[in-house]
């Protein structure tokens, strides 16, 4: 007989490019995330459903209707669930200010920690130059994303077969490229200026798939990552202390803490 799982309880949970209607979700694992963890606040913070492949072709299998009916039952059982649109689900932009089932659309927000310290929380898209000037080269991106990912598949299963542990090929190239070109650099830095211009002490957001938590000269910047390679989440404990959580190897990896 298994062992009863503990849940986790933390103040807030933000979690961002869940990808919902795309092959490559993890939607089960986020589950299970989302099974074993409770919380005052749970922040979606974009591209949780992949409009851009949904509209491409229809792909919609029971796990990714089970992680939203998971969060509505949350909602419903009193968590303040803010729902902040990203570029993949940017029709839900036309209902900033809705509810629905207790879910909140909004189009960025303001969250103040236990501690006090003040964090801006958006998606990030706005701040990515290929997105904001030239949707189609993000689009042509994106085509090659979900074929890394289809090979990726491929090549985990051949790394389980001989007995290794999972990789993942589109991360690596992905991460490759942009530090090339100093993309993940700059992003952080645009976003650490945006919160400094709001008189913030930080910045949460999603959008570049890569979980980080870095002070950048006064300014906390964190990204609590994504739910289609590295499966992870920001979370605030009652303390107002933030940590990254990388759920898929919870239990063999120390989680990233802020620096004390």
């Amino acid at each position: 007989m298994e062992p009863v799982s503990r849940v986790r309880t933390y103040r807030s949970i933000w979690i961002s490019d869940v990808h919902l209607g795309m092959q490559g979700s993890k939607a089960e694992i986020l589950l299970d995330f989302l099974k074993q963890t409770e919380s005052e606040y749970l922040y979606l913070v974009g591209d949780i459903v992949d409009g851009w492949r949904l509209k491409r072709k229809w792909y919609w299998p029971q796990s990714h209707n089970d992680v939203v009916q998971k969060i509505l039952r949350k909602a419903r059982r009193g968590v303040k669930v803010f729902y902040i649109p990203g570029n993949h689900d940017e029709a839900a932009r036309d209902f900033i200010g809705a509810q629905f089932g207790g879910v909140v659309v909004v189009d960025e927000a303001i969250h103040e920690g236990a501690d006090g310290r003040r964090f801006l929380v958006i998606h990030g898209d706005r701040f990515d130059a290929v997105v904001k000037y030239a949707k189609w080269v993000a689009l042509v991106g994106d085509h090659v994303y979900v074929m890394l990912l289809h090979v990726n598949g491929w090549l985990n299963f051949v790394r389980r077969r001989l007995g290794l542990d999972y990789w993942s090929l589109s991360a690596y190239l992905k991460h490759k490229a942009k530090s090339a070109v100093g993309f993940v650099g700059n992003y952080e830095v645009t976003l650490a200026d945006e919160a400094r211009r709001r008189k913030v002490n930080g910045v949460i957001c999603g959008h570049i798939h890569t979980a980080e938590m870095s002070d950048m000269e006064g300014i906390l910047y964190c990204n609590d990552g994504d739910w289609v390679e590295s499966c992870t989440a920001l979370v605030e404990h009652a303390s107002g202390e933030l940590e990254i959580i990388y759920w898929k190897t919870a239990q063999h990896q120390v989680p990233v803490k802020e620096a004390a």
